[in-house]
């Protein structure tokens, strides 16, 4: 499923730190491809080593890393918690994560205001990392992403505004559709897909293989949920017309007139 827009209502203030964070990420990552084969090294010395932090192991004792990696890892360690969130593996990885950050995020930063957003963003980002290393505190293998933050924005997007429609690309082997599904239909899934995912992961965690992180997915949601469950009483209220979904008219919606709206 990849969301190509959604309907919320309109924006009170621009997105300034959606669009830096986005920025930055684009930024960091285009730095990392220049470096050529010394790229892999760079997401080495940056990204979150979960048996690093729990084990004190020096990075370049891991296997296939250099004796003498050309980046010098932060001091301390746990830093890696804050730098991972802004490193990606490829083309994919990224423009996935900032495509959601850019559909979902600037409504959130609306609602939150700017600073206390971008405090919640790099918490969510820090639990979810923690999340990640909990469930697999001996792995060697580096964990990177902006995925956990951005969960944690998916769950604040629900809380705030579950009923708004989201355009959605959904796949089907080789054939695709779009559709218009309310939010807390869309990121529900995208969440039992992640939490189910990664509980079938768990064969390959003692197994010490590599793969995605869903469970820093799940602990960047879940801490994302919590957070805007318990602050959403101080928030700003919703625009007046933040629930584009519902008809103009008084009464009950009609579902027919719903699905048919742009």
């Amino acid at each position: 499923m990849i969301p190509i827009k959604d309907y919320p209502g309109p924006r009170r203030r621009l997105p300034w730190v959606t669009w830096g964070i986005i920025a930055v990420n684009i930024v960091v990552f285009l730095y990392q491809v220049s470096l050529g084969p010394d790229a892999p090294a760079f997401m080495f010395a940056y990204s979150v080593v979960p048996v690093a932090l729990t084990h004190g192991v020096p990075q370049t004792s891991l296997p296939g890393v250099p004796a003498h990696l050309p980046f010098h890892t932060p001091n301390p360690v746990y830093l890696t918690i804050i730098t991972a969130m802004f490193l990606h593996a490829g083309w994919l990885h990224i423009g996935g994560n900032m495509l959601f950050l850019y559909i979902f995020g600037d409504n959130v930063e609306d609602r939150m205001g700017h600073l206390p957003y971008l405090v919640f963003y790099l918490f969510c980002g820090v639990i979810a990392s923690i999340t990640q290393v909990a469930i697999d505190p001996g792995s060697p293998v580096p964990s990177l992403g902006a995925s956990g933050a951005i969960a944690g924005v998916l769950a604040a997007y629900l809380v705030l505004f579950p009923w708004a429609r989201v355009r959605t690309i959904i796949f089907i082997f080789i054939f695709f559709t779009i559709v218009t599904l309310p939010a807390i239909i869309l990121i529900g899934l995208w969440f039992l897909l992640q939490f189910f995912d990664g509980v079938a992961s768990l064969s390959t965690v003692q197994q010490g293989m590599g793969g995605v992180a869903y469970f820093a997915h799940v602990g960047g949601f879940i801490a994302g949920l919590v957070i805007t469950l318990l602050f959403r009483p101080l928030l700003r209220p919703p625009a007046p017309t933040s629930y584009p979904y519902l008809p103009r008219h008084s009464g009950a919606v009609n579902a027919r007139e719903w699905w048919q709206r742009p």
